[in-house]
């Protein structure tokens, strides 16, 4: 809006104002006098158009973004640790909780006991660092009897603090998707906020495929009840009974069945301690009392997107001095960033492999003249997965 109000139109506007036959030189008195105002001028309109950008969400700076979203009741996720298995021995040993490790540049800290010889332990430093880091763990207070110490896998992955465009997506969100009591839009803005989920897709279930209609009984169900239940011992009579009698008056067709699908912050498939997580968050028990997030009345099924092997069978023609096995690793980091990318698009559509992709991507390696064909699973055509399906990398044959 302001781009041409610079020094120089400004000065020129000044000077066109005083009358020709008074010097105006560059070095004048009237330059001289009017320059520096032309100077300052110019310099308001930078801060009038700085000041312009950041009254709209779409264009402020991350300080003045934070306090749009704030007016929303949005703020930005802060960066979380990550949470990883560790194994000791002698599994005997009872390593005390509390006690701090070190590994590389990163220290740790157990926070529970997982089962004889293995421990969770949290990453002091926040963000993705401790999702990359395993080995020996150095104990920084001599413990009595411990005599190693190895840090195996990630449980739950650290994510850094939230990126500007994440929360300016989840500002225009909340105006697009109104999230109240449990809808859609709730679970997605509540099970994204849990530490170490980065993608959900929420269904309905309704126990996976049953209908309402089929919890209520009709004639025949009602014929053969009256007669039955008086056979049978009185706990399970008693239990029949209940249930004949919620089905009945449509009780069992009010509830929720709530069938989630993540995947971790790092958009890989999430673990069963993850899971197991995100289910105690959403409904701690009992099931379907509202204790958690999710509420009364919502059965709540947490699961995890299934891994497709993908394999490339590729044709290259290379140029002199390069051969395959010299690339092979640019290859793989050029499919698996490709991946990642079609992993972080999941929540919002399926993953759809593209043959163009994967010719765009390898033709940019310095060395790769030519890709001459791309088989995916021994096929030439698009791989597509299925809804809760991401891909993962299991290889290239090439040469």
């Amino acid at each position: 809006m302001y781009e041409d109000q610079n020094y120089e139109a400004i000065l020129g506007r000044m000077l066109d104002r005083i009358s020709g036959n008074i010097d105006k030189r560059e070095g004048s008195l009237v330059w001289d006098s009017n320059a520096p105002a032309a100077a300052e001028l110019a310099s308001l309109y930078i801060s009038l158009r700085w000041m312009l950008d950041q009254a709209f969400a779409d264009t402020a700076s991350r300080e003045y973004l934070i306090r749009h979203a704030k007016d929303r009741g949005i703020f930005p996720e802060p960066a979380s640790g990550s949470i990883l298995k560790a194994v000791c021995t002698p599994a005997t040993l009872e390593v005390p909780i509390g006690a701090r490790f070190s590994c590389e540049t990163l220290n740790y800290h157990v926070t529970e006991k997982i089962a004889p010889g293995e421990y969770k332990l949290l990453c002091e430093t926040p963000g993705t660092a401790g999702n990359k880091n395993f080995g020996l763990l150095i104990p920084i207070e001599f413990i009595p009897g411990l005599e190693t110490a190895t840090l195996k896998e990630v449980l739950i992955p650290g994510e850094d603090e939230e990126s500007d465009e994440s929360l300016r997506k989840r500002y225009y969100d909340s105006f697009r998707n109104l999230s109240f009591g449990g809808n859609r839009a709730d679970y997605l803005s509540r099970v994204n906020a849990i530490p170490g989920v980065g993608a959900v897709k929420v269904e309905r279930a309704w126990n996976y495929g049953m209908k309402p209609s089929d919890f209520i009984p009709n004639a025949n169900v009602e014929s053969w009840y009256s007669t039955a239940v008086q056979s049978l011992p009185p706990d399970v009579k008693k239990w029949v009974f209940a249930l004949y009698e919620a089905a009945k008056k449509h009780w069992l067709t009010t509830g929720g069945a709530v069938k989630l699908t993540i995947l971790a912050s790092d958009y890989g498939k999430a673990s069963s301690e993850l899971i197991a997580t995100v289910e105690k968050t959403l409904d701690p028990g009992p099931v379907g009392e509202g204790y958690g997030l999710a509420p009364i009345g919502h059965l709540v099924h947490v699961e995890t997107a299934t891994e497709v092997p993908v394999e490339f069978t590729i044709s290259f023609t290379f140029a002199p001095g390069y051969h395959y096995s010299a690339l092979a690793s640019q290859v793989q980091a050029a499919i698996e960033a490709y991946f990642l990318e079609l992993r972080k698009g999941w929540e919002e559509r399926p993953c759809i492999v593209r043959q163009a992709q994967i010719y765009s991507r390898l033709l940019s390696i310095e060395g790769i003249v030519d890709v001459t064909s791309v088989f995916i699973n021994g096929k030439s055509e698009n791989l597509s997965l299925k809804e809760n399906e991401i891909p993962a990398f299991s290889g290239v044959k090439g040469g």
